[in-house]
């Protein structure tokens, strides 16, 4: 998800940002959380994993809130995004990743798990 959702935004900001700057630039943050999510992930400890905890859930807030406008409002972006319509255009994971994040981070965290 890092590199497609990267990849996307810096290619739709670079060429198109005009035409849909507020979903270009959400697609931009929902790729800055997955690279922070990942690495926070791969670095590691407690403070990684309650700052990857937070970020799946931030994450999750905005693939809510963001999906619920572009399903009532969908003349406010004339692009999609990584968000638009809970993530459709990627298959769900968007809404999926971080409820699953946030469900492995909490197990990892308990010292039964």
């Amino acid at each position: 998800m890092v590199v497609g959702a990267v990849s996307r935004s810096a290619y739709q900001i670079s060429t198109e940002f005009d035409r849909a700057p507020l979903a270009y630039s959400l697609s931009a943050v929902a790729a800055l959380a997955y690279a922070f999510i990942t690495y926070s992930l791969v670095r590691g400890g407690e403070t990684a994993r309650r700052a990857a905890l937070v970020c799946c859930a931030a994450e999750l807030a905005g693939v809510l809130a963001v999906g619920t406008w572009t399903v009532l409002r969908p003349e406010s972006f004339p692009d999609t995004t990584v968000w638009s319509q809970f993530g459709m255009g990627y298959l769900f994971i968007p809404v999926i990743l971080p409820i699953t994040g946030m469900l492995w981070l909490r197990r990892r965290g308990t010292p039964d798990a």
